[in-house]
Formats: structure tokens, C-alpha cells, sequence
């Protein structure tokens, strides 16, 4: 009991203020660099939910009605506190994730990106328009928001993933109620504040902390029109066929298992430098990690090398350290789950070329950490070849051809993002054409579409029709209405007509 009292409590965020939870269930907020407890967040209840969402039902009417320029400018104002802020919020990041400091940084511009998008808005919600498509009739079209959304968001990206959905649900004109994940609360609490401060009037958008309970309830709440999700595979299936089930639209993005092709005529120094970023930076804790390297041809003896060479030297600490390039993975748990998959490669024949499993930080031996892990002659049966790792391992597979490396990708159950390393332009166009995923690299290896694209896999990496920020946001943040207008002046009074209206003749 004492240690609950002297050790911060994170509560919900509702109707433009600190909301104490209606609960007495909490969950522990850990330092993944020391394995240290550092908060105690407040768990929601079905109540406390229901309470978030009547305040956004409430706040939405003016919300929705506040001409888009005036929402445009709350954006430009959030814009210019999120980069003055931007430091505390990369701390919070680093201190409840452990990524790196640079790595935070990176983060958080990648979500004011969206913001920047976001104001926009007036331009975006533009409808079109068709005079005279009969004597006198015009017809246009119109974009109005749903309602009350909600954001279900990862641990990996505390600040980015939740700036990818609620700046343009509420720059569409809804409100929204944010759950993110209960293993790294703190940001999503800050961006909250900051939007306040930027003047988003209260209610427009609330934040409740909590588990399961808390995801059901947004899931089955007759007010929630709209869920966005990201996260693991499973756990978006269970988003899309439950909220769609009651009702909802939904986009719930998936994971992943995005592979790397290394032709031939590669350029290996760029390669293996990319390769090494996209595979151990965060910890591999990131959806659109390269997890496997799909060596073609007489290129895999010499990119192995290169790699085990990249990732033998790779520092690995504290996220605050300057000198660390990796951090720790989010929990013991899901280090020891790494682990497993790193023993399973081993125990099915794969060549472990670099071990990382008994990596010691000096100083944080109660860290969550794990080294990189680089295996080699890794099989498409294989368990670290079939499952989400979400950890510093790369697996290398060896095909002889490109057709062969496209024809591994396209049977693989996952399809958020690939990328093909060549200097042959004939390669790149036959890979980005004939490869069957959403996001595709010509030599960038993490090819996450900038703020004026969306974000979005196919297969088992995305459940529902629309993608994630940018043009398609638009569409799924809003309903589209048809209006067919006419106006009687002037016209004598006729018969009534039964038959079906004919304009265009």
C-alpha cells in the first residue's frame, strides 16, 4: 500500500480534464532500462469509459458545426506547442518505452507530419459539385463526420500512433476518446493537455487509460461510430469483427513480417547500414521492422558477413545514453518471449551467426534487454520465419532468384511493408508491380508513406477498407452525402409521376 501512495498515479483525461478513475485496478508503468516501476496507471472501467464517451457525445454538436477553418487553426496552434514540447514529450517516450532518445525524436515528428496534414482540412473536406445534371436540378456531394471515434494505439508508439488518428478525426469535425496502450500512458496524456491548451474545446477529445475492459466498452458502445486500431495481428481481428459487429467502421491495422530482397548488383554498404536500422532499430519493436533478409543469388555468403559484422558492433544501453543506438525491449515477459523464438531458431536448424541472448548492460542488469540476434539458412517452416518476432532478430533467407524472392513475399499471410534493394531499375519495377504488399521500398528500407499518403497493409496485416491518415483518413473519418437540389419556382403544378425519375435527358 505505501508503494502505490508514493509513486505517481496516471489517471483518465476527460472533458478537458484529470478524471479519477471510478476503479481501484491499476496496472505498473516500468522503466524497460532498469526494470524499475515508475507509475501506477488507473485501469477504466465499462464506467469510466461510458463517461469519456458521453463527453465527447456531448462536445460533439458545436464541434461538428465550428466551420473547418476555425478546427484548421486549433491544429496550427497544437502544431507550434507539440514542437515546443516536443523534448518532454521524447522524455516521457524514452522513460516508459525505452527507445532511444533519436529514435523518440524521430517519432514524434513523424506524428506532427500528421498534424500538419490535419490543417489542411478545409481543402480536404471539399466536396464536388455538377450543375444542371437535369433541367434545373444540380447535384453535389458533401463530407460530414461520424461521430464519436475511438483510438485503440500500441505501446511501441506512444505519441506517433495516436497523432496518426485522432488530429484528423477531429480536424474532420468528430470527437474522439483515446485508449492507448497501459504500458506507456504518459505521452498520450501530454498530447492531450497540449491539444487543450491549443484551444480544442472540452470533451472534443478525452483519453482513458486500461485493459481489456476498457477496449470492450469502446467496442460495444452504442455512441461509438468509428475505431482505429494498431497493433498485433490477432488482436485486430478481434477489433474488426466485434466493433463491426455492433455497428462500427473500423480500420484495425495488423502486424507484420516484412522482408528485405538483396539483389545481386545491391549496393551491400548502403544495404547492410539500412538493413541494420530497419531490423534493430527500437528493438525491433516496430510494425514495419525488416525481419527478413531475402538474400538472391551469390549475394548471401557476403551479406551475412557484412550484417553479423554491423550487428556484433552495434552499442546497446539505456535509451538516455547518447552512446546507445538500441534500447531495451517493453517488458521481461515480452524479452523472455524473444528469447524463446531465438532458442526455437536454433533448436530447428537455423545458423545463429550473432547470439544476443546474453547481452549485460553495465549498470541496468535488470534491464530488459536482449541483444541483436542475426540467424542465417532460415526456411519458410520455420517458427522465427512464420511468426511477429516484435524483438532485434533478422532472419536471412536465400532464394536463388527475384521471381523467387517475389513469390515467397506474395505466400506469406502478412502484407504491411517490403522493400528491395537493386541499382537495376528493370528489377524495381517488376518487384513494385508484381509484389503483393501495401507499402513498398525501392532502396528504403522502412517506406512509410510521408503524411500526404496513408498507411496501410493488405492481407493479414490490415482488417477493414480504409488505411490509416492521410487521403484515406478523410474517407474514413467522414460520411459522404449526395444531394439532388431542385427548386418549384416558377413551375406550374403537373400530374404526379410514378415512374422513375430520368434527370440527365
Amino acid at each position: 500500500m505505501n508503494q502505490r501512495i508514493n509513486i505517481e498515479r496516471i489517471e483518465h483525461w476527460i472533458g478537458g480534464a484529470t478524471a479519477p478513475a471510478t476503479s481501484d485496478r491499476f496496472g505498473e508503468v516500468t522503466n524497460p532500462a532498469t526494470g524499475e516501476v515508475i507509475r501506477h496507471v488507473a485501469l477504466a472501467s465499462t464506467d469510466d469509459v461510458a463517461c469519456a464517451v458521453a463527453a465527447a457525445k456531448a462536445a460533439f454538436p458545436a464541434w461538428r458545426g465550428t466551420p473547418p477553418l476555425k478546427r484548421a487553426r486549433v491544429m496550427m496552434r497544437y502544431r507550434e506547442l507539440l514542437e515546443a514540447q516536443r523534448e518532454a514529450i521524447v522524455k516521457l517516450i524514452s522513460q516508459e518505452h525505452g527507445k532511444t532518445l533519436d529514435d523518440a525524436r524521430g517519432e514524434v515528428t513523424r506524428g506532427i507530419e500528421v498534424v500538419e496534414f490535419a490543417i489542411g482540412i478545409p481543402q480536404l473536406l471539399k466536396g464536388e459539385i455538377a450543375p444542371q445534371v437535369g433541367t434545373g436540378v444540380d447535384s453535389y456531394s458533401i463530407h460530414q463526420p461520424v461521430g464519436v471515434c475511438a483510438g485503440i494505439t500500441p505501446f511501441n508508439f506512444p505519441s506517433m500512433v495516436p497523432l496518426w488518428m485522432f488530429p484528423m478525426a477531429i480536424a474532420c469535425g468528430n470527437t474522439f476518446v483515446l485508449k492507448p496502450s497501459e504500458k506507456v500512458p504518459s505521452a498520450a496524456l501530454l498530447l492531450a493537455r497540449l491539444a487543450k491548451e491549443a484551444g480544442l474545446p472540452d470533451g472534443v477529445l478525452n483519453v482513458v487509460n486500461g485493459d481489456k475492459t476498457a477496449v470492450d466498452a469502446l467496442l460495444t458502445h452504442p455512441d461509438v461510430g468509428a475505431v482505429s486500431f494498431v497493433g498485433s495481428t490477432p488482436i485486430a481481428q478481434y477489433i474488426y469483427t466485434t466493433a463491426a459487429a455492433h455497428g462500427k467502421r473500423v480500420q484495425a491495422l495488423g502486424g507484420a513480417k516484412n522482408h528485405g530482397v538483396v539483389m545481386p548488383d545491391a549496393d551491400l554498404d548502403f544495404t547492410v547500414d539500412a538493413l541494420i536500422g530497419a531490423a534493430y532499430g527500437s528493438a525491433g519493436e516496430r510494425c514495419m521492422a525488416i525481419s527478413v533478409a531475402v538474400a538472391v543469388g551469390d549475394v548471401a555468403d557476403t551479406l551475412v558477413e557484412r550484417l553479423a559484422k554491423a550487428a556484433r558492433g552495434l552499442p546497446v544501453g539505456d535509451g538516455t545514453d547518447p552512446a546507445a543506438q538500441m534500447g531495451p525491449l517493453i517488458s521481461r515477459v515480452h524479452c523472455d518471449k524473444v528469447r524463446g523464438f531465438v532458442d526455437a531458431g536454433e533448436g530447428e536448424g537455423a545458423k545463429l551467426v550473432v547470439d544476443g541472448r546474453g547481452l549485460q548492460v553495465a549498470g541496468r542488469e535488470n534491464g530488459f534487454f536482449i541483444g541483436p540476434c542475426l540467424f542465417d539458412n532460415v526456411t519458410p517452416e520455420m517458427t522465427i520465419y512464420r511468426n511477429e518476432i516484435f524483438g532485434p532478430v533478422l532472419a536471412v533467407v536465400r532464394v536463388p532468384t527475384l521471381e523467387a524472392a517475389i513469390a515467397l513475399i506474395n505466400r506469406n499471410p502478412y502484407a504491411n511493408g517490403t522493400a528491395v534493394f537493386t541499382t537495376s531499375g528493370a528489377s524495381a519495377r517488376r518487384f513494385e508491380d508484381e509484389i503483393e504488399v501495401g507499402m513498398v521500398g525501392i532502396n528504403v528500407p522502412i517506406p512509410v508513406p510521408v503524411s500526404y499518403f496513408s498507411f496501410g497493409g493488405w492481407r493479414n496485416s490490415l482488417f477493414g477498407d480504409q488505411h490509416i491518415y492521410g487521403p484515406e483518413s478523410v474517407r474514413f473519418y467522414t460520411r459522404s452525402k449526395v444531394v439532388t437540389r431542385r427548386w418549384s419556382e416558377g413551375r406550374a403544378a403537373g400530374a404526379p409521376s410514378l415512374v422513375m425519375p430520368t434527370l440527365g435527358q
